[in-house]
């Protein structure tokens, strides 16, 4: 951990009790600050305020009063998912009073090697391997943390100058993280998510690409070649450049050509020798490959790590097989991009479960890959009638059920030996479930409930 003085005698303001701002409040303490903790909700569980208050936190809950704003705080540490048109974030912004999210705490006091990853998809299985395969060939720790659902500032305490840390960094974090510099920077693809936050494109572009701002040509930007305007958006950072793609759009960089995996020319490993499936898949190892290669990776590393590693929970996760049915849970689909190329990673017929929260838009986009992939649909949540007329225009049989929970057993009904029974809703959760790791679970759960088996 590196030594810094900056918040020594300063007021700080630590919004949200997500375990990035827990962390995040009792780090400021140890770095001199008067830290007060605020969130809108009061905690069920009263230990997390006994905690802090124990450590000298002031703690507000059961909201987030205007008059905070008026107590000259000299930082808010705001947790990423807080919107900027809160009514007491925007007074900050409007005053002028400096606002970061904790993976900007954690950057400031980390002095080790920093690989950081971004993207629309496939962040977290991305920075999964890169760790795994750097952690391979690694005489010193080398760890992960981030959205990943680790405090960034937490593991970063524990780590000495020599150590490598893997991030995963969502668009919220970025756009708090105004100094962040990684090393390496990996960018896997940009779509348009999140816009409910951050109003336009450009605007989620904008956040993404703080992954990179302050990056110099000593530093690597890994960024997947493979559409046009990601080339475009690769010429907005200083960083030397390190391309990636599935389509052999390029070749200075981790490519696959003929089957084959290739880093600058040289053979890595048979594309069909990746245990995760999906072209997804493949282009989340080729980002991790060149970031691996790039902090010295051997290719038998490399291969150790793809021929074994079968997945990140809620990630297009082999769940298991009964009775010749696959099931894989893939509630971490919360886009029509993810669900598209969920469907694409199989050969087998799919019974597919999709729906959840409604954010207004259509899922025509899909009606191509339920022609091609899909064998029937259950559909459930806010926007079920709209999943079900793409169904429809498919040719698929659709029926609906209550949730994804509910689902599972009408799914079974309608399979048959060599079927895929696969959870990728294509839309956030929240309209049923507090996130999709819940949804992902209780899908789990309902699968075990119904082949009387626990997951593989």
């Amino acid at each position: 951990m590196k030594k810094i003085d900056e918040y020594q005698g300063k007021k700080v303001l630590v919004m949200g009790f997500g375990i990035s701002g827990i962390n995040a409040a009792h780090l400021l303490v140890k770095l001199g600050a008067n830290v007060t903790a605020n969130d809108k909700a009061t905690p069920k569980n009263n230990d997390i305020v006994e905690d802090l208050e124990a450590d000298g936190i002031k703690v507000i809950t059961g909201n987030n009063p205007i008059s905070l704003a008026n107590e000259g705080f000299d930082v808010v540490v705001k947790n990423p998912g807080i919107p900027y048109d809160n009514p007491l974030v925007a007074a900050f912004v409007k005053q002028g009073t400096p606002i970061i999210t904790e993976a900007e705490l954690g950057w400031q006091i980390f002095d080790g090697h920093l690989v950081s990853v971004t993207g629309s998809n496939g962040k977290t299985t991305t920075t999964t391997l890169t760790q795994l395969m750097i952690a391979e060939n690694a005489k010193h720790q080398v760890k992960y943390a981030g959205n990943i659902g680790i405090s960034f500032s937490k593991i970063a305490e524990d780590l000495e100058p020599d150590d490598t840390l893997v991030t995963e960094l969502s668009s919220f974090q970025l756009l708090g993280a105004p100094t962040i510099r990684p090393h390496i920077a990996i960018i896997t693809n940009i779509f348009s998510n999140h816009l409910d936050y951050h109003k336009t494109r450009e605007n989620y572009i904008n956040a993404k690409l703080n992954i990179t701002r302050n990056q110099t040509k000593d530093d690597f930007l890994v960024i997947n070649w493979d559409r046009d305007e990601w080339q475009k958006i690769a010429q907005r950072s200083q960083a030397t450049i390190v391309p990636f793609s599935r389509l052999n759009k390029s070749h200075e960089g981790a490519y696959v050509e003929d089957g084959m995996i290739y880093w600058r020319g040289q053979e890595v490993m048979p594309t069909k020798d990746i245990r995760l499936i999906g072209p997804q898949n493949v282009e989340n190892a080729l980002a991790a490959i060149a970031a691996a290669k790039l902090s010295g990776v051997t290719n038998d590393a490399i291969k150790k790590v793809l021929t074994t590693f079968s997945g990140v929970r809620h990630r297009l996760q082999y769940v298991m097989e009964y009775q010749e049915r696959l099931f894989y849970n893939d509630s971490k689909s919360t886009d029509i991009e993810a669900t598209e190329v969920a469907l694409q990673g199989f050969d087998r017929p799919v019974i597919l479960l999709a729906g959840g929260l409604d954010r207004g838009y259509t899922f025509e986009r899909l009606v191509p890959y339920f022609k091609k992939h899909v064998k029937a649909m259950i559909v459930f949540g806010e926007c079920k009638d709209k999943m079900r007329d793409a169904g429809n225009q498919a040719g698929v049989p659709v029926i609906e059920s209550e949730n994804a929970i509910t689902a599972v057993p009408e799914a079974w009904k309608l399979s048959e030996p060599g079927d895929v029974i696969l959870l990728s809703p294509a839309n956030a959760s929240w309209d049923q479930f507090p996130s999709f790791e819940v949804r992902g679970d209780k899908f789990i759960e309902a699968v075990e409930d119904l082949t009387g088996k626990k997951e593989q």
